[in-house]
């Protein structure tokens, strides 16, 4: 073969390169940003071995800084419940069972089955990027958050993960426009944008039940108390928070504190398993000391810390005390 030709072969190879590696580039940069908070949470577990895996100036996973945080935080246990991995050990079947005592469950694993042939049964997860650093907010729904006016800096993080009712509209200003994720269980279930991802936390099995009769035929209306019989949501962008990882937040982090978790705690300890770097809204009293909701004209509402299932007081310090680690940037409004 003559030199030209050589370099003609050459030349068009280097060029297919260069073309095949920008397609790719655009293809993962314009992806939907959702994605990414799923797609990336499993490889937390098995990626981050060693720490400064992020472009954080602190990567979340820099465990050997803290012996408080090393001691609690386990990469081995994987927040969100998929077919292969939703079989249970029979002491945190029975630990969870007992959490809203049902008087005649449902079979789990038949339950598990039939609600995996209506949402994705798997998640399809990406290496862990040293070249990138993912931001969550946290939003939780304290009072503190009123007249806050934190609306742009919470939805200028990649992933927003809001929970229970958490209105935006009327204000936007104080708690932001944006909604990535929203953590729910039945009882405070509400409609969802058809690009938000909706994430379950189930806290027996008629939840799980729940969600497939919230999705398609909406027959059930009741549990322990009326729950909404269907809800407006994208079936191809629902979570299941893991029995196991509840568990195993309940036992690490909080130390058998209260009945089990609230919902804020859970999203915190999903939130850090999943992300480079957390910065929490919305969490705690006001500044007069009132536990309540930001649209509630009541100062009353709520009740957080007097329904006799959560620990609020522990769960609190408990994020104050990552916050002093510099685990989590938290802003505590007004």
């Amino acid at each position: 073969m003559s030199l030209p030709k050589r370099k003609k072969i050459r030349t068009f190879g280097l060029l297919f390169c260069v073309i095949t590696f920008t397609t790719l580039l655009f293809s993962y940069t314009f992806r939907d940003p959702s994605l990414y908070f799923f797609k990336y949470a499993f490889h937390l577990s098995d990626s981050f071995s060693s720490k400064g895996l992020c472009a954080c100036q602190q990567c979340m996973v820099q465990l050997d800084d803290d012996p408080w945080f090393a001691e609690r935080f386990n990469q081995s246990i994987h927040p969100l419940m998929t077919r292969e991995n939703s079989v249970l050990s029979d002491e945190t079947f029975k630990w969870w069972q007992w959490l809203q005592s049902e008087n005649q469950p449902a079979n789990f694993s038949e339950a598990v089955e039939e609600l995996f042939q209506l949402i994705p049964d798997e998640v399809l997860y990406m290496d862990a990027s040293p070249e990138r650093c993912r931001t969550c907010s946290v939003v939780g729904n304290s009072g503190n958050l009123k007249g806050a006016k934190y609306g742009k800096l919470i939805d200028s993080s990649d992933f927003i993960i809001r929970m229970n009712q958490a209105p935006t509209t009327g204000y936007e200003e104080d708690v932001g426009t944006k909604t990535t994720h929203h953590v729910i269980y039945p009882e405070s279930a509400i409609d969802m944008e058809n690009n938000t991802t909706v994430v379950l936390i189930p806290f027996k099995t008629l939840d799980l039940q729940w969600m497939i009769s919230a999705l398609t035929t909406g027959t059930i209306k009741h549990t322990y108390m009326p729950v909404v019989p269907k809800i407006k949501a994208n079936k191809d962008k629902v979570l299941i928070y893991s029995p196991t990882f509840l568990k195993y937040v309940y036992e690490s982090w909080l130390e058998n504190h209260g009945r089990y978790p609230s919902t804020g705690f859970l999203t915190l300890l999903l939130a850090i398993h999943i992300c480079d770097e957390v910065s929490v809204f919305g969490f705690g009293a006001d500044q007069d000391g009132n536990w309540h909701h930001y649209w509630e004209n009541n100062i009353l509402g709520g009740a957080f810390r007097h329904t006799g299932v959560h620990d609020g007081d522990y769960e609190y310090n408990v994020t104050l005390l990552l916050a002093d680690k510099h685990k989590i940037r938290m802003f505590k409004g007004r």
